[in-house]
């Protein structure tokens, strides 16, 4: 991303109507997105050994409501992603999420949360500002190192026990920091949040 985030990329959430904030995503931020979706799909192959593809968010379903967020997903498989556990880069209005996400469609979440509650230590080893949430439609998330063992297990027991449970842990950059970064300091910072994500999801991939 040669370019780093500007206060208009998050400005975008703010315009009214579908047609002009979709007009305004394609041109202002989904060139952002296709880079770093290069960027970060020839990363994950390269870290585990699958290849992952790019997944740019097209809101291709909506006809009314204009999207709240928007994002590039990555995932071992060229069709689609929201079926297995994947990672993503998107903003919303407010912030910078870099995530791993297992979102309700994926199919196996009793098994990937009972693996995830056996090796709950994986988390005391992420960094002080990751955040964790039940709810990859909502900008709320609470911080990692607030969370306490109650609240992860928590999240990790619905994912088990709740058909359309979910459960995203990662980092969120506020605007205003984001703003303050040059496109090789954003990409800097992303990739170390995804080395610290990579054994939670070889964890959740049941990957050795």
């Amino acid at each position: 991303m040669q370019n780093g985030w500007e206060r208009t990329d998050f400005e975008v959430f703010e315009i009214e109507g579908l047609e002009h904030r979709m007009q305004a995503l394609i041109e202002k931020v989904r060139p952002k997105f296709e880079s770093l979706g290069h960027t970060y799909a020839t990363y994950f192959s390269g870290k585990t050994g699958d290849e992952f593809f790019p997944h740019v968010a097209k809101h291709a379903r909506r006809s009314v409501n204009p999207p709240k967020d928007s994002w590039v997903a990555f995932a071992p498989y060229k069709r689609g992603y929201k079926a297995m556990p994947h990672f993503q880069i998107g903003l919303w209005g407010t912030h910078v999420f870099i995530i791993l996400a297992i979102i309700y469609e994926v199919p196996d979440k009793v098994q990937i949360a009972d693996r995830l509650l056996k090796n709950k230590n994986l988390f005391k080893k992420l960094p002080q500002d990751f955040i964790i949430s039940g709810d990859h439609m909502s900008p709320e998330s609470t911080p990692l190192k607030t969370a306490h063992k109650e609240q992860l297990e928590y999240l990790l027991n619905r994912l088990r026990d709740v058909k359309k449970a979910e459960f995203l842990v990662g980092r969120h950059l506020t605007s205003e920091e984001a703003i303050k970064m040059s496109g090789k300091d954003f990409e800097a910072f992303a990739e170390e949040t995804f080395d610290s994500l990579l054994p939670v999801y070889n964890i959740v991939v049941n990957k050795n």
